[in-house]
């Protein structure tokens, strides 16, 4: 498989009308979404997924389901799908393993780097970075970064921050983030137990500005912080030289937030194909929590109702970001 270097996917005009749809009625009936649900990460095999997100990281079950028929093909745009989902819980935060048993997709890219568009992680915080990469080296788990990393004082926003990125089974990237005080929720400094929550999923963004008029715009997600991040450790962190980033932080009224990741130096991280598929091993999905989902929905993108309660929820639309990241947006009661 080659992942074109200057393809820019999902930037159809039809997209554009969808994003502008949904901010006429954002715009007449407040944030069109809630509370960030969960976090859709892609797996070949769920049964092992499962073992590593639960012995190694502390996760819990909490639903595993199993789904197939027309209007999860409507869905997800695939024909002839069937789907497997487990549900885990850590603290309060959740993901969706997604195995896709039928039709098999694409694996993620064996040299997938941390500024390429389709790169998509969950910062998992701890109480003890050092007792975490421990537990992390115990269970011989995949360095994505050097080590971990401090990041600088001179940082204001980012200054005493600890971070590493490492690698599921599948290959997929995950962070484990240590807050120093006075950074972070308050329940981040909380000492009884190693792997205490999710605190949001970061995506890289190719225009943070174009990827604020569909997260903050048309979402009604709101900017909770910005930083310019830069230097060695972020270089180490990353593990791409001359890492120089603007990193923007959204959140809805409840959940994790959502994370931009904008290179500004070194460019040209590559996009995901053209026609890349939910069933690609490169598909993340971040499924929010909406009262109204039927906003969200357009001519070309139709709200589809579905059979519940097999995934959790009832209904549901299915979107792209600029950058091809996708949102989950489904019903959700008071």
């Amino acid at each position: 498989m080659i992942i074109g270097k200057h393809v820019r996917a999902f930037r159809l005009p039809a997209a554009l009308v969808v994003w502008l749809w949904c901010a006429l009625l954002s715009a007449q009936a407040g944030p069109l979404v809630e509370r960030l649900d969960s976090v859709g990460i892609p797996v070949s095999d769920a049964d092992r997924s499962q073992a590593f997100y639960a012995r190694v990281l502390g996760f819990k079950t909490e639903a595993d389901r199993e789904v197939h028929g027309e209007q999860y093909e409507k869905l997800f745009g695939v024909f002839g799908i069937r789907l497997r989902s487990i549900r885990m819980s850590l603290g309060d935060e959740h993901i969706e393993l997604m195995q896709f048993l039928a039709p098999r997709g694409r694996p993620l890219p064996a040299d997938t780097r941390s500024n390429d568009l389709w790169f998509q992680h969950v910062a998992i915080i701890v109480s003890d970075m050092d007792a975490a990469y421990a537990r992390l080296r115990e269970n011989r788990v995949a360095h994505a970064s050097t080590a971990p990393q401090r990041l600088p004082d001179w940082n204001p926003n980012a200054g005493g921050i600890r971070a590493f990125y490492f690698r599921d089974p599948d290959g997929n990237h995950l962070e484990i983030l240590q807050f120093p005080a006075g950074k972070g929720a308050p329940r981040w400094q909380r000492k009884d137990a190693l792997f205490l929550g999710i605190d949001h999923t970061a995506i890289v963004v190719d225009d943070t500005d174009r990827s604020l008029a569909f997260y903050r715009d048309v979402l009604g997600m709101k900017v909770a912080g910005t930083s310019e991040n830069h230097g060695t450790e972020q270089e180490h962190l990353n593990n791409v030289f001359g890492a120089h980033l603007r990193i923007t932080a959204l959140r809805a009224a409840n959940g994790p937030g959502v994370e931009f990741l904008e290179y500004l130096a070194p460019r040209g991280g590559r996009a995901p194909p053209a026609d890349s598929a939910a069933t690609d091993g490169w598909y993340w999905q971040i499924n929010l929590a909406s009262l109204r989902p039927a906003g969200a929905a357009g001519a070309r993108t139709p709200l589809v109702k579905l059979p519940a309660p097999d995934l959790g929820f009832s209904s549901g639309v299915l979107l792209r970001d600029p950058d091809g990241h996708a949102s989950l947006i489904f019903g959700s009661q008071p």
